[in-house]
């Protein structure tokens, strides 16, 4: 899978592949950052840096332009209108019993969990699909991001 990665972005600069790397919802920064610092030979700080703020672009993105490319789709496309049923139930199911414990705090603890398929994109269609104001959710989501990229480069550096 890593060469598969590196071979999609070759001839890109370091940082705008890492960058772009985050984005993927697969990978996130999980993957970016210690390609960034094993493969690419970038510094930590800046291994961190790209990383994080490639996976809160993605989050950002999440939580600004879902609701209305999701609402166009599912009115003109039936496949979509399940699609979108099926994404926003199997958010609730995963994240509600967190948003009822720990109320907003959880779109926060889901970012900060570099685990995947449960983090940054989880917690930002999480925010999303409660309903989390934007001037709420993405400050939590990107210290939430950081968090995550802190224990990435933590066990990057010494494991």
């Amino acid at each position: 899978m890593q060469e598969i990665i590196i071979s999609w972005f070759a001839g890109f600069p370091k940082e705008l592949a890492m960058f772009l790397i985050a984005i993927i919802p697969i990978t996130e920064l999980r993957v970016a950052l210690p390609l960034a610092y094993k493969v690419y030979g970038l510094s930590a700080f800046s291994s961190w840096l790209w990383s994080v703020l490639g996976t809160f672009f993605a989050m950002v993105l999440i939580v600004t332009v879902l609701e209305p490319i999701a609402d166009f789709l599912s009115r003109h496309i039936k496949f979509f209108a399940k699609f979108f049923h099926w994404l926003f139930e199997h958010t609730r199911k995963r994240t509600n019993g967190k948003m009822e414990k720990y109320g907003k705090w959880a779109i926060f603890i889901l970012a900060a969990t570099p685990i995947p398929l449960l983090g940054g994109m989880t917690g930002a269609l999480a925010a999303f699909v409660f309903g989390v104001p934007l001037k709420k959710s993405l400050p939590l989501l990107f210290f939430g991001t950081m968090v995550s990229g802190g224990i990435v480069l933590v066990i990057t550096l010494y494991f």
